[in-house]
């Protein structure tokens, strides 16, 4: 026996809309999206090809008037000739240790200040949170003399410590507001029942809260990380010594105003400069992600 249904006399049956034409709408936008996704994916990654392009390239390729956007003879002579300068290992090895101790030097600070500005309640303390975010809006090039003048009173110029400080400096303003929003995210329950179980203040600091903006530290470690990998104006101006330079001014070693610009070798060292910041990501992602979406509570 079927039931079927009527609408009551005198009136029309609702009819139901069509979800066609929503469906198709909804689809030209996710087709419009991805195309542009894609376009500005293509304008972003296209310099990076080039660069590995070019690195591929001999001379005469490279300085041809006719772009080539393969190498017809690749080559590794410009890695080669990247690799055996002179002051190639010694400038890596002076990156290495002012980029290491800047990040975690850094990371220390900041971790300390951040729980500071977002546990405890102190006189000054959105103050201090207004100075810090000023300071990170300030461009790096109007803190330089200023900079300059205190590291050359304090007989730091020239040194691992002085360079290693200014990077602290450069970073440290962004990593402390960055900890600060996972610091915020951790329910204060938590820290009550730890207080209820007798933990002290290092205790929950170094038992509870560490753990749980670990993902903060991992993405304020990139920010670090890059900043002071990529960073030029502090060490060339801070570092008199050729032996004291940092891998971003032995890339310009590769321009003379006598011979020119080896662009092949310049190129291929642009790779390997590029490849410790690749491989740090890779290595990180995972933990990047994680802090990205889920903050810095664990269910």
């Amino acid at each position: 026996m079927s039931v079927t249904a009527t609408a009551p006399s005198g009136l029309a049956a609702p009819v139901a809309p069509d979800p066609a034409p929503r469906r198709r709408r909804r689809r030209t936008r996710h087709v419009w999206a991805n195309v542009i996704a894609v376009v500005f994916s293509i304008v972003w990654i296209f310099p990076v090809y080039w660069m590995v392009n070019t690195a591929f390239k001999p001379r005469p390729e490279v300085m041809t008037p006719t772009p080539q956007f393969l190498p017809v003879h690749p080559t590794f002579q410009n890695f080669v000739v990247a690799v055996t300068q002179t002051s190639f290992l010694q400038n890596l090895l002076n990156s290495v240790i002012v980029v290491a101790g800047a990040v975690v030097f850094a990371l220390a600070l900041s971790l300390f200040a951040a729980a500071a500005l977002s546990r405890f309640r102190f006189r000054g303390r959105r103050t201090i949170m207004v100075v810090i975010l000023a300071v990170q809006m300030l461009p790096g090039t109007a803190l330089l003399i200023p900079q300059f003048l205190i590291f050359n009173n304090l007989g730091l110029l020239n040194t691992y410590v002085g360079l290693i400080l200014a990077y602290v400096a450069a970073v440290l303003p962004f990593s402390i507001w960055t900890l600060r929003g996972f610091f915020v995210t951790i329910p204060v329950e938590v820290e009550e029942a730890a207080m209820v179980d007798g933990a002290g203040t290092w205790r929950i600091l170094r038992s509870i809260l560490f753990p749980l903006v670990v993902p903060g530290l991992i993405s304020t470690s990139i920010f670090g990380f890059i900043t002071a990998w990529n960073e030029y104006i502090l060490a060339y101006t801070f570092m008199k010594d050729q032996a004291m330079y940092t891998l971003p001014i032995w890339l310009v070693s590769f321009s003379s105003p006598v011979t020119g610009t080896d662009y092949g070798g310049q190129m291929a060292a642009s790779v390997l400069f590029a490849l410790p910041v690749v491989v740090f990501f890779l290595i990180i992602q995972r933990h990047l992600v994680a802090g990205m979406s889920a903050g810095a509570v664990k269910g």
